[in-house]
């Protein structure tokens, strides 16, 4: 830290070669550059929910000094209610930087408190964003001479998107006249990799009241997430001064690295294969000293089933772990695989690290325990599925191509059953909801997707909380037989955005993509997309929304086709057909009585129908020759 004073359903109707004629002409019609994934910032879309609105209400007897807040007891992604007012919007985490002074840091990333864009309309509105709000604090007895001040970190960006020039965020002191007082602010772009730590001093009288409150804003643009501040370890007290830097804490911070060699969650029946070959070796985290001296401590490791209660490791260091001052350290943890039963269908894995530190004793903040930090958790899921990812979204990622493919590989130990894929959608933009994307599931062939063994086509939603995911079954299961990859096909012209985990490099060397007749690796993102296949039987993980399987005697026939096409669903009412460059060719309104249509003027060749109801729709490729 830095230290400043003043700043399957198989492919219908088309054989492979007319797939493969296709893709060719897609991709002599298309701009490879143009359509490589890329990542944006996100947002949610629950409209008319949650708008932010300013909370004065004052708590019935007002805080007293010491106030003290490192985020790191908050249970929930909202602040804790003891010290902050409601509403605020900050999000409560600690995976969108790394170098936050304990575990977990308050976010300030341009959406309200359930992850909805304050404007979701204009795109390009700014204003203020995020509002953080102490609760009331008494300071009616003191003045001056008490030399309080308020000390804090912050930072710019993080793994979120930089602020830009003219985006700020503000510190602001209550008058005793309810005034809000400007004491402090910082602009974009300023990035640094490292958390500023700050000293703010209550100097004016109009400040010693019996209601004193302080609040951080953000301002930027409304729409998204696109200006990111992040904020931790607020310390207000008497008795301070500019040189009052050092206190003794010893704190964990980053998250412990993943339980699992290669990925963060799979299916048990994959796990029971080989544990030792699918269990890492160790996990670790950061350990810092916030205190001047050299200071030691020592640690119990756990790892426990939440479900069963039995505990599989328990494990106590025998030597002191010693820490200069101001220094992290790197601390890791051995582990063993879990034994195998195959009783067992479900495990919720829990490590846990906790320090063994005498922050309570002789503690430099009085009446606070700064052993509160010292203890640090994750999960490790063994049920149906595989993940790559944390669970938490730090961008999204999308190909904006028309007809453009990606698929994640995986990597079976034994022949399994694939019953669906899980997927984080997130908002950029514009509102998607209903629109047509394609899931596929593809064979390995050198180390590269192959033949389409299944593909369903869905329509986009937005799960109904912060880093939930939407689930879409196949109506038959696919069997698998070793590697295999799941993805999308991008139908429309508006990307459709997925998760994108930033802090899970697992997925990276997974990552492909199609723009025409070839895969390629993708290389240059860093992190996992928030993309997970489950198979055999649903359980072990809480999804919050499951897509209708679309009846696939939907699709338009005969294929190929000599002018009159056909089909079997009343739902059908507009009926889109795009040539193979993605430009609309033919407009159809689908009549009730009729379920049939001309298509005799089309030139002899390839196109894309495309068939809606308004709400849902699904794609397919049409051979026409007369």
């Amino acid at each position: 830290m830095k230290t400043t004073h003043n700043r399957k359903n198989v492919l219908s109707g088309v054989d492979r070669f007319l797939f493969l004629a296709l893709l060719i002409l897609i991709s002599s019609q298309f701009n490879s550059v143009y359509g490589q994934l890329k990542l944006v910032p996100i947002g949610r879309n629950q409209s008319g929910e949650g708008k932010f609105k300013s909370n004065t209400s004052a708590r019935i007897q007002a805080l007293t000094l010491p106030f003290f807040d490192d985020f790191s007891t908050t249970a929930t992604s909202h602040p804790d209610s003891a010290f902050w007012m409601p509403g605020s919007g900050v999000y409560i985490n600690n995976t969108l930087a790394t170098t936050q002074p304990s575990v977990n840091m308050a976010t300030f990333d341009g959406l309200d408190k359930n992850g909805v864009p304050y404007n979701y309309v204009n795109q390009l509105s700014q204003g203020h964003t995020d509002t953080l709000t102490s609760q009331p604090i008494n300071l009616a007895n003191l003045n001056p001479a008490d030399s309080v001040y308020l000390s804090f970190y912050w930072l710019a960006k993080g793994l979120g998107e930089l602020p830009d020039d003219g985006d700020t965020l503000r510190l602001e002191f209550l008058s005793q006249d309810q005034q809000w007082v400007s004491m402090w602010a910082t602009t974009g772009p300023l990035f640094d990799s490292l958390f500023t730590r700050q000293f703010i001093p209550v100097i004016n009288p109009v400040f010693f009241h019996g209601n004193f409150q302080f609040r951080f804003r953000a301002y930027g643009r409304l729409s998204g997430a696109y200006d990111t501040w992040h904020l931790d370890y607020l310390y207000l007290n008497k008795g301070r001064s500019v040189s009052d830097r050092f206190i003794k804490d010893i704190a964990v911070r980053t998250a412990l690295t993943p339980f699992l060699k290669k990925y963060t969650a799979m299916p048990i029946k994959q796990y029971w294969a080989n544990p030792a070959l699918a269990t890492t070796d160790s996990v670790g985290t950061d350990i810092i000293n916030l205190f001047n001296n050299f200071n030691f401590t020592t640690f119990n490791f756990t790892v426990k089933d939440e479900i069963s209660g039995k505990q599989f490791t328990n494990y106590n260091a025998t030597s002191a772990v010693f820490i200069g001052g101001e220094k992290t350290q790197s601390k890791r943890m051995a582990v063993s695989s879990i034994p195998v039963d195959r009783s067992i269908k479900a495990l919720k894995l829990k490590y846990k690290l906790n320090l063994i530190t005498t922050d309570d004793q002789n503690p430099t903040i009085p009446s606070v325990n700064l052993r509160r930090n010292d203890t640090i958790s994750a999960r490790t899921n063994l049920s149906d599925y595989y993940a790559y990812d944390d669970g938490s979204a730090e961008y999204g990622v999308q190909i904006n191509q028309r007809l453009g493919r990606v698929a994640v590989r995986f990597v079976l130990s034994q022949p399994d059953t694939l019953s669906g894929v899980r997927m984080s959608i997130v908002p950029f933009n514009q509102d998607i909801t209903g629109q047509s994307f394609t899931i596929q599931v593809l064979s390995n062939k050198n180390g590269k997707p192959d033949q389409v063994l299944a593909q369903r086509a869905v329509s986009a939603q937005y799960a109904s909380a912060r880093d939930s995911l939407i689930q879409y079954a196949f109506a038959t299961p696919v069997a698998l037989k070793d590697t295999f990859y799941v993805g999308w096909i991008q139908v429309d012209e508006q990307p459709l955005s997925l998760g994108f985990d930033r802090n899970s490099m697992l997925g990276k060397s997974n990552i492909f993509y199609n723009l025409g007749t070839q895969w390629v690796q993708e290389t240059s993102l860093k992190g996992s997309v928030i993309i997970r296949p489950y198979m055999g039987g649903s359980v072990g993980e809480t999804v919050t929304g499951t897509e209708p399987v679309t009846n696939t005697s939907a699709y338009f026939f005969p294929n190929p086709n000599k002018g009159i096409i056909g089909w079997n669903e009343d739902w059908i009412r507009k009926i889109e057909i795009y040539s193979v460059q993605g430009i609309l060719v033919k407009a159809i309104t689908a009549e009730k009585q009729s379920k049939s249509a001309s298509v005799d003027e089309l030139p002899d060749g390839i196109y894309i129908f495309k068939a809606s109801d308004g709400k849902r729709s699904f794609v397919q490729k049409m051979l026409i020759v007369k």
